[in-house]
């Protein structure tokens, strides 16, 4: 088990790639504080998995939650190796029908400041404890290409890609890795949006397996960066795409 004995937190936890990677961080070996913004929810969920997940209720956007959660992460556990900010929302809408504040401010205040959070308190709690660490961020093939629908969710995740180099570069003299996953088209309550506007099946057919990628093989890779095997890996976006950036889709496709 390559994270046996780590202590890892993962917020939005209870979305469908967060719920993979606790799920997967437990079978590596890993104890887990299992974060999301509805306290019985994520109670509920850390209930499946009694005495190595605890539940702690968070809204990312606030700093003074986040600090409280990682407090009691080392509180629970006795330390901290791992930080996952995977907290994220989105809803696709053409820009020209946005309002600043529902459709700019509330998906930038989760995506991109509660990212920033994250990466904040657990660096400070680290240097703290005087442990090298792990620090992952869920990012977005879309924070690296522009798309119809997506304005604000786009920007975030590029501010995400950029947050992962900066970090990383300045956290690296304290043995910190810095590193975010890049997703493409996953099979989730995220991206079930699409369904409702008929475009399922066409996006479907832009995958270069035609099929969408699965939450538990985006797990997987998480896993991987937390572990010693990927040491040499830092301040990178890891894309896990099914290769979407790297080719467009077939003109002679059926």
């Amino acid at each position: 088990m390559r994270l046996q004995g780590k202590v890892a937190i993962v917020t939005g936890a209870c979305g469908g790639i967060g719920r993979q990677i606790v799920n997967k961080f437990v079978r590596e070996g890993a104890r887990v504080v299992a974060a999301d913004l509805d306290q019985q929810q994520v109670e509920e969920f850390a209930g499946q998995f009694p005495g190595e997940v605890k539940g702690f209720a968070v809204d990312v956007t606030d700093y003074a939650q986040v600090q409280a959660m990682v407090c009691a992460a080392v509180d629970w556990f006795g330390t901290l190796d791992v930080m996952i900010n995977n907290a994220g929302i989105g809803a696709p809408k053409a820009l020209l029908e946005h309002d600043p504040v529902a459709d700019f401010d509330a998906i930038t205040r989760v995506n991109q400041k509660g990212v920033y959070h994250g990466i904040l308190a657990a660096a400070k709690k680290l240097q703290e404890l005087g442990r090298p660490g792990v620090i992952l961020n869920t990012s977005s093939i879309y924070g690296r290409m522009a798309a119809e629908m997506t304005f604000t969710y786009n920007v975030s995740k590029a501010a995400v890609d950029m947050m992962t180099k900066c970090a990383a570069l300045e956290l690296a003299p304290l043995g910190i890795r810095v590193v975010a996953v890049a997703p493409g088209r996953v099979d989730t309550p995220m991206l079930r949006q699409y369904e409702a506007l008929g475009l399922w099946e066409h996006i479907r057919r832009e995958q270069m397996r035609n099929e969408f990628t699965q939450p538990a093989e985006i797990a997987d890779i998480f896993a991987f960066l937390a572990s010693g095997e990927a040491n040499c890996i830092n301040g990178s976006t890891v894309s896990a795409d099914d290769g979407f950036l790297n080719f467009k889709y077939p003109l002679t496709a059926g």
